[in-house]
C-alpha cells in the first residue's frame, strides 16, 4: 500500500496499519530515544517503533504471516524512514 507520506512516522504507520487491517486494537509506540546514537538513529527522533496490533485479518495465520502484513503495509516506510519496527499482532480472541 502506497500513501502520501504526510505526518510523523508514528502518524503514518497508525492510518497505513489502520486502512489496510482495520484494527480492533491498535498501539504505535516511539521508542527512538531509547536508541539516540545508536545504530540506526537517524537523528530525526523517528526511527525506531513496536506496534501491537488486534486484528481479524491476522485470524488463521501464523506469526510469520501476520507480520508479512503488517510489513507489507509498511512497505516504503521501512525501507526509508524506519530502522526498527517490534510486531505484536493478534487475532481477536488470541
Amino acid at each position: 500500500m502506497t500513501m502520501l507520506a504526510t505526518g510523523s512516522v508514528q502518524d503514518q504507520i497508525t492510518a497505513r496499519l489502520t486502512a489496510a487491517l482495520a484494527p480492533t486494537r491498535l498501539v504505535v509506540l516511539n521508542e527512538s530515544a531509547s536508541h539516540a546514537g545508536h545504530m540506526g538513529d537517524d537523528g530525526t527522533g523517528e526511527s525506531h517503533f513496536r506496534v501491537e496490533v488486534e486484528s481479524a485479518a491476522f485470524a488463521g495465520l501464523n506469526r510469520v504471516a501476520r507480520q508479512r502484513l503488517v510489513n507489507q503495509a509498511l512497505a516504503d516506510l521501512l525501507s526509508e524512514r524506519i530502522h526498527a519496527l517490534a510486531i505484536k499482532a493478534s487475532a481477536p480472541g488470541d
